[in-house]
C-alpha cells in the first residue's frame, strides 16, 4: 500500500482546505492509499512533524478558509540550511512516504522541484492569489481575492462620491498586477496601476484632473502593491516596504505604497485623497465557488498523476481543461499582465 503526504507551503489562500480533502478522498477511496498531512509546510518534513489522516480529517472542509495542516515560508535549500535537505530525505523514508502532494506557489514549488532532483516522488499544485504562476491560467485564491478587492472597491465608490475624494484602494500581488487588473475591471476603476507599466506622476495627475472636468468630482484608483514609485533626488524608482527583513526565500515585505501615493495625488491634483489597504483580508475567508471547484479538480488531478507514476511535474488549468506540465517550465520567472487586459483596462480610465 502506498503512502502519500501533502503539504501547504507559502501565504495561505482560499481553497488550500478543497485540494487536501480531494487528494485525501482519492487516495483513500478509489487508490487505497494510506495519506497523512505533513505540518506546516516543509518544516513538517524537516522535523518530522506528519499526521495520519482518514476521511474523517477532511469532512467539512471545503467551504473553509486556512490550511488545516499549517503553512510557513520554510526554504530548506536556504545558505545556512544545516542539513535541512538531508533531514527530509531521512523523514520521507521514516514515515515511509511514497510520494508527496506540494500545494503552493513560486517558492514551494521551487523546493518541490529541487527535492524532485534528488529523488522524491513529488507532485505541484498551484495556488496563489497572486496569479502568477507560469503555465497556468488560474491558480486557486486568484478569484477569491479578486472578488473581495471588488466588493472593497463597490464599497469605497460610495464613500468617495459622498465626500469628493479621491480613494486609493491599494491590493496585493507583489511583482504581478493581477489582482489590481482584475478588481479595477470588474470595480469599475478609473485608474489602475501595476508593476508591469511605468508609473508617470503626471498622467496620473492629468488623468484625474480630466475626470474632475468633466464634472465627476471623485475617482478610485486601484494600486498594487508592488509597483515603483520615483523618489525625490533619486534617478530609479523604488518599490514601498512595510520592511526591509528578508524570508527565508530572499522576499522582502511590500505595502504602503497606497499611502505615498495618496499624499502624491492630494498635492499634484489638490484634490482631497485617502488610502484603504486591503491587506490580508484578500487571502481569508471563503473560497468562492470557481477556487472551490479550481482546487478540488487540481487536487484530483495531482493524485491522479502520483497513481501513474507521473513525478516531477505540476497539474495546471489550460483554457477548461487540467493539463500537467513538467516542475522546472514554473522555475525562475512569473506570469505578468499582458497588454490585452491592461488595455481593456485603459478604456475606462478618466
Amino acid at each position: 500500500m502506498k503512502k502519500v503526504g501533502v503539504l501547504t507551503g507559502g501565504g495561505d489562500c482560499p481553497g488550500l482546505n478543497a485540494t487536501i480533502r480531494a487528494v485525501v478522498r482519492k487516495g483513500i477511496t478509489e487508490y487505497n492509499y494510506e495519506m497523512c498531512g505533513i505540518l506546516a509546510g516543509w518544516k513538517g518534513l524537516i522535523e518530522g512533524n506528519i499526521k495520519e489522516f482518514d476521511m474523517r480529517n477532511v469532512s467539512g472542509i471545503l467551504h473553509t478558509g486556512g490550511t488545516i495542516i499549517g503553512t510557513s515560508r520554510t526554504n530548506p535549500f536556504r545558505e545556512d540550511n544545516k542539513g535541512d535537505p538531508e533531514r527530509i530525505l531521512e523523514n520521507i523514508k521514516k514515515f515511509n512516504l511514497d510520494a508527496i502532494v506540494a500545494i503552493g506557489g513560486e517558492d514551494t514549488q521551487g523546493v518541490a522541484y529541487k527535492l524532485s532532483q534528488m529523488g522524491v516522488n513529488v507532485v505541484g499544485v498551484p495556488k496563489t492569489i497572486d496569479n502568477d504562476l507560469p503555465g497556468t491560467d488560474y491558480t486557486f485564491g486568484f478569484d477569491t481575492a479578486v472578488n473581495i478587492a471588488v466588493e472593497a472597491i463597490d464599497r469605497i465608490h460610495t464613500t468617495a462620491e459622498s465626500h469628493n475624494r479621491v480613494m486609493v484602494v491599494e491590493v496585493m500581488g507583489r511583482h504581478a498586477g493581477w489582482i489590481a487588473t482584475h478588481a479595477g475591471i470588474a470595480g469599475g476603476a478609473d485608474l489602475i496601476l501595476i508593476p508591469e507599466k511605468p508609473i508617470v506622476m503626471e498622467e496620473v495627475y492629468t488623468t484625474i484632473k480630466k475626470r474632475h472636468s468633466r464634472g465627476k468630482n471623485f475617482s478610485i484608483v486601484v494600486v498594487s502593491e508592488g509597483i515603483k514609485l520615483p523618489v525625490e533626488d533619486k534617478e530609479d524608482e523604488e518599490h514601498v516596504l512595510q520592511s526591509t527583513k528578508k524570508d527565508s526565500f530572499g522576499h522582502v515585505m511590500l505595502g504602503g505604497v497606497g499611502s505615498i501615493l495618496a499624499n502624491m495625488i492630494e498635492k499634484g491634483t489638490g484634490f482631497e485623497s485617502r488610502c484603504t489597504v486591503l491587506g490580508h483580508i484578500q487571502r481569508g475567508g471563503t473560497p468562492t465557488a470557481f477556487d472551490r471547484i479550481l482546487s478540488t479538480r487540481f487536487g484530483i488531478a495531482a493524485i491522479d498523476l502520483i497513481h501513474k507514476g507521473e513525478f516531477g511535474k505540476i497539474v495546471v488549468l489550460k483554457g477548461n481543461e487540467i493539463k500537467s506540465i513538467d516542475l522546472k517550465e514554473v522555475m525562475g520567472h512569473f506570469k505578468l499582465v499582458d497588454d490585452y487586459w491592461y488595455d481593456l483596462a485603459k478604456v475606462f480610465f478618466g
